[in-house]
């Protein structure tokens, strides 16, 4: 018997909560295949476990036979390694996105045609190598699934770079819009555009680029292979966050000409609320789902101190002379920060609303499937 690694347990029920199936193919006994997989931490039943003769029998009985066959069996045992293949096959065409570990020469044609070939790096012999997309230094089950989590961070860190450039980008847009119609000046200046695009997308981007894992990212189901960044989640929430910064910077515009502010004057608060407007969806960025507050400041200094340096930039540029003069700023009052920074916070408080009721659909689906 070979017997698992201390960490697999925990591996295999880190894919059962990412939504991910283990299917153990082997050459052993079926009950001493079943033994180890109940030792892994594979969930099985009776029926889920085929041999060899199961599988020869179905790819006899033609490819629909071998495809039902494969929709229900978790364990194979007794299974020579030509039909690694046929089973890797038939996964592919039942819906699956499958990944196959390997380390013999027979192992290569299912390395080869699988979505992800998974050589190992030690016993693995050179031809498995050549044949996979992925080599295990190691020769650790763990390790693979290390590797899905690294791939889950580094693609959300994406996603929250796109959802808060595209979502900051549309408000700007969507204001100069809604300005043009009503008869109103133009709401910021192109100097004025190239300065808040400056001091809010700059380090703030880089800094998302780094966000570090927020610990729940095997606690989702995969994405499918055709998904496109632009799901319907981050369209809705790039249209919201438009309709906040966008519709909010328009009335607060239209509102500061109406009760006598200068055109100028109008521009110089505009400007600053968009500052804050997007200093506050850099945060809302860190995660799709978790609350800012449940979010360590402290795991990424680099977005704090972007986020204070650009609000200490646009602040020293309101009172320095050769700056303020190039940016028609001017400071403002306490009463008027104060009004400015409540209206932004509505950016903050939509989107804690969008992720409080997204966590509880979540939380009510995964119940129901457990169920």
């Amino acid at each position: 018997e070979d017997p698992v690694r201390p960490e697999v347990p925990a591996a295999i029920a880190a894919c059962r909560s990412a939504g991910i199936g283990v299917v153990m193919v082997t050459g052993d006994d079926p009950k001493t295949a079943c033994r180890i997989a109940e030792e892994a931490g594979i969930a099985f039943s009776p029926e889920a476990v085929a041999t060899g003769e199961d599988v020869a029998a179905a790819e006899r009985d033609g490819q629909a036979a071998i495809d039902a066959l494969t929709a229900r069996a978790r364990i194979y045992a007794r299974v020579e390694p030509v039909q690694k293949l046929a089973i890797v096959r038939s996964l592919a065409r039942n819906g699956h996105f499958v990944a196959v570990t390997g380390d013999g020469v027979n192992d290569a044609p299912a390395l080869k045609h699988a979505h992800v070939g998974v050589a190992m790096g030690r016993k693995g012999t050179d031809v498995a190598k050549e044949s996979a997309a992925i080599i295990l230094t190691d020769d650790n089950f763990a390790s693979i699934v290390s590797g899905i989590r690294e791939g889950r961070v580094a693609y959300n860190n994406i996603r929250k770079i796109v959802f808060m450039t595209a979502s900051t980008g549309a408000a700007e847009v969507a204001l100069f819009l809604l300005a043009l119609p009503f008869g109103l000046p133009m709401p910021l200046l192109p100097v004025q555009l190239l300065w808040l695009n400056l001091v809010t997308n700059g380090i703030q981007d880089v800094a998302l680029a780094a966000e570090k894992a927020e610990g729940d990212e095997l606690a989702y189901p995969p994405r499918r292979p055709s998904e496109p960044l632009f799901d319907r989640l981050m369209i809705g929430r790039v249209l919201s966050s438009t309709l906040v910064m966008g519709v909010g910077g328009f009335a607060l515009f239209a509102w500061l000409l109406d009760a006598g502010y200068t055109v100028d004057a109008a521009r110089n608060m505009l400007l600053l609320m968009f500052v804050l407007f997007e200093n506050f969806q850099t945060f809302n960025s860190r995660s799709e789902h978790n609350s800012v507050f449940r979010q360590s400041l402290a795991a990424n200094p680099l977005l704090v101190i972007g986020v204070i340096g650009a609000q200490a930039l646009h602040i020293a540029a309101m009172y320095a002379p050769w700056l303020s003069g190039t940016l028609s700023l001017a400071p403002v009052s306490l009463t008027e920060w104060s009004l400015l920074l409540l209206a932004a916070s509505a950016l903050l408080v939509m989107m804690e609303l969008q992720k409080l009721i997204g966590r509880r659909r979540w939380s009510a689906g995964r119940t129901n499937d457990r169920s």
